[in-house]
C-alpha cells in the first residue's frame, strides 16, 4: 500500500471515528439529557423518531465505513508492525470497532428494538424512559 494511499485511509478513518464520537457525545450529554425533561416520559416517543430517522445512508456510510476502513488498516498495520504509528493505528481501530460498533450492536440496537415496541399511549412511559436511558447512556 502506498504512503498517500494510506494516509488518506487514516484521515478519513479519523475523521468518520471523529464524526461517530461527536454523534456519542451530543447524544448522551445533550440528547438524552433533553428528552429527561420532556414531560410524561416523552422521550420516548421522541427517542423512537430518532432511531427511525438516523437509519439513512449517510449515517450508515459513516458508521459502516469507518468500520470497514478500520479493519482494512488493522489487517494491513498487523502485517507491517515496523511501520510508524503501527500500534497507534492499531489501538485506534480496535477502539473504534469495539467501541462503536460491538457496542452498539450488542447493547444499543436491542435497547432500540425494545423501545420501538413501546406504544405510545403506554401508562408506563416514565419507567420505560428510564428503563432505557439508563443503559443505553453507560
Amino acid at each position: 500500500m502506498t504512503t498517500r494511499l494510506l494516509t488518506i485511509l487514516l484521515i478519513v478513518a479519523s475523521v468518520g471515528a471523529g464524526l461517530m464520537g461527536g454523534l456519542f457525545f451530543v447524544f448522551s450529554n445533550v440528547i438524552m439529557s433533553a428528552f429527561d425533561r420532556l414531560p410524561a416520559g416523552g422521550g420516548v416517543p421522541a427517542m423512537q423518531r430518532i432511531n427511525e430517522v438516523i437509519l439513512n445512508p449517510v449515517f450508515f456510510l459513516v458508521f459502516f465505513g469507518t468500520a470497514v476502513l478500520c479493519v482494512v488498516l488493522l489487517v494491513f498495520y498487523l502485517t507491517h508492525l515496523d511501520k510508524p504509528g503501527a500500534w497507534i493505528a492499531c489501538a485506534g481501530a480496535v477502539i473504534y470497532l469495539l467501541g462503536s460498533i460491538v457496542v452498539t450492536m450488542i447493547c444499543n440496537v436491542p435497547l432500540n428494538n425494545k423501545l420501538a415496541a413501546v406504544p405510545a399511549t403506554a401508562s408506563d412511559l416514565v419507567a420505560q424512559w428510564q428503563a432505557y436511558r439508563v443503559p443505553w447512556t453507560q
